[in-house]
């Protein structure tokens, strides 16, 4: 089952793989780009040819996106981790609350940094089944005056997903999609704010997109660091302070792959496809494969499963590892195994990934 070129099938949760016609490119220009004698990672973020690479990166964004005019996209660091204390200081005002649905380990981070600057509340959580599971949609209890509601659209460390988004009506919807941004088609008007970190579909890490509605900057807590505030941001062209400029140069790249594969119907199309084929040997297995996820919310992003033997479990991994298969191991806090199926991983290592499981089934079982 090796490969025989030097690329491995990798399903790393993030940093995660990149195409490799992306990275290819980036090892041509890396030293000279745009025949500036520079490498992008060189130059002035605000030479014209560093600004024409930001832009166009915004631009395709939008587009692809179909990201209506009514809603600025910000380019920033901190990753999602920072949005989880920017999001509540911004428009977490007092006399507000505002309501967390509860569905892993990134929402509880996000909840935690909430209530350090106001009331926050759970709307819905399903914990208590090991987050197997996403509410259902009339489970979530949320107050009209509520300052807004927050879900995570997909949840790595558990493998479950949203499939349809809750209406909040007035109440703006934030959504942390770091781990599933850009991987299928997203009505972004059903939301407030969109943010994520790149380092899973957009590129490497060390960039953050916030896709964020024009009215709420207006409604934004003036009373915080300067750095903080979304409208510093917003008014700058996400140029205020020295942005990440490879990382964006890299996140541009990537979206013209996207348009290259044919968009998002075509990026969401090859997801199912990935996704199931991996997904048919667990449930083929009968039993010899466990997925952690109940079948109504899992990821496509994110596939979870355990071997029922936890011997046999440890030699999967081991023997997996061997024949050049990365990142299989589940997150530290559950065990198991996941195995991460971004927009950048090709059909081809799922495959393999289902042929290897089919055949550890048959020596084992």
């Amino acid at each position: 089952m090796k490969q025989t070129t030097k690329r491995a099938y990798n399903f790393n949760a993030g940093p995660s793989a990149l195409p490799l016609e992306v990275l290819q490119k980036a090892q041509e220009e890396l030293v000279d780009y745009n025949n500036t004698g520079m490498s992008i990672m060189e130059m002035s973020h605000r030479s014209k040819d560093y600004e024409t690479v930001h832009n166009e990166a915004l631009s395709r964004l939008k587009t692809l996106y179909a990201i209506p005019d009514n809603y600025e996209v910000l380019f920033l660091q901190g990753g999602a981790s920072l949005q989880f204390t920017m999001v509540p200081m911004n428009f977490l005002s007092e006399g507000k609350k505002a309501s967390y649905v509860m569905t892993g380990s990134w929402s509880e981070k996000a909840f935690k940094e909430a209530k350090l600057f106001g009331q926050a509340v759970e709307a819905a959580s399903t914990k208590e089944n090991k987050y197997r599971n996403i509410p259902t949609l009339n489970e979530i209890q949320f107050d009209e005056n509520d300052a807004y509601v927050h879900i995570t659209s997909n949840n790595t460390i558990y493998g479950t997903q949203w499939k349809e988004f809750p209406e909040t009506g007035e109440v703006p919807l934030i959504a942390d999609m770091s781990s599933d941004i850009l991987s299928k088609e997203v009505d972004v008007s059903k939301f407030g704010i969109i943010y994520a970190g790149a380092q899973k579909n957009l590129g490497p890490s060390g960039v953050t997109v916030v896709i964020i509605r024009k009215d709420l900057l207006e409604k934004a807590n003036t009373t915080i660091p300067t750095i903080l505030k979304y409208t510093t941001h917003a008014d700058n062209n996400s140029l205020y302070n020295t942005p990440p400029t490879f990382g964006i140069y890299m996140l541009g790249e990537v979206l013209k792959w996207v348009e290259a594969q044919g968009g998002l119907k075509a990026i969401e199309k090859n997801n199912d496809e990935k996704a199931k084929v991996i997904y048919d040997v667990i449930d083929q297995s009968n039993g010899f494969y466990k997925g952690h996820a109940t079948l109504e919310s899992r990821s496509l992003m994110n596939i979870t499963f355990r071997v029922t033997d936890e011997e046999l479990e440890k030699q999967f991994l081991a023997e997996a590892k061997e024949a050049g298969f990365i990142g299989l191991n589940g997150h530290r806090s559950v065990g198991g195994c996941r195995a991460s199926a971004y927009n950048a991983v090709p059909f081809e290592t799922c495959q393999a990934l289902a042929d290897f499981m089919v055949e550890f089934q048959n020596k084992h079982s």
